[in-house]
């Protein structure tokens, strides 16, 4: 009969965040999870054999919290229509804790000189993505508030602007009526010559 083990993964990931939101996901090892944990690195290679295996285990907690954070969300909305997007507009209504803001901003560091990493990401997307195309009564229009708040979420996540809470909570509600658009009733304009 083997060693009962005394940490569990979770340790093991909640170490690797604290390493990625101090340091950066370069500058993320092995040892220095190890130390943070309290562990031997050797614990810690007994669950992931790499930084890349530890780094992708990290992404997919964080997707699978954001999943569920939204889905209690989207609950909230029962099976009425547009439910879907209703809850994650719902969810974005206060801004990442700054805590989680450093861990994302490094992991996307990650992500962008990874491309295996980045498929739990797009396959995320993807299933998201249907999820609100299938459930709203304005399809496009559900897409168009998507995209505002994916681009509302991205632009504070990576530090690139944040807004002051009043306003912000205009942004939202402002997004929210993108829901219930019909944008294939507009005839959009042709592009502009680029030449």
């Amino acid at each position: 009969m083997g060693r009962k083990r005394t940490i569990d993964r979770e340790a093991i990931l909640n170490a690797a965040e604290t390493v990625v939101a101090r340091d950066g996901a370069a500058r993320l090892t092995l040892d220095a999870v190890a130390m943070e944990a309290s562990v031997s690195k050797a614990t810690v290679l007994y669950d992931y054999k790499s930084k890349r295996e530890l780094i992708a285990a990290v992404v997919e907690r964080a997707v699978g919290a954001d999943n569920a954070f939204n889905e209690a969300a989207v609950q909230a909305f029962g099976e009425g229509p547009s439910a879907v997007i209703r809850g994650r507009i719902a969810a974005a209504s206060h801004p990442f804790p700054d805590e989680f803001r450093s861990v994302a901003l490094n992991l996307c560091a990650a992500l962008a000189q990874d491309a295996e990493l980045r498929k739990t990401i797009q396959k995320n997307q993807k299933t998201v993505i249907e999820r609100i195309s299938e459930t709203a009564a304005s399809p496009r229009g559900a897409l168009l508030a998507y995209l505002a708040l994916e681009g509302l979420k991205l632009l504070e996540t990576l530090d690139y602007h944040s807004w002051q809470p009043n306003e912000r909570a205009r942004i939202i509600k402002e997004i929210a009526w993108l829901v219930n658009a019909s944008p294939e009733e507009v005839d959009p304009p042709p592009p502009e010559n680029m030449a």
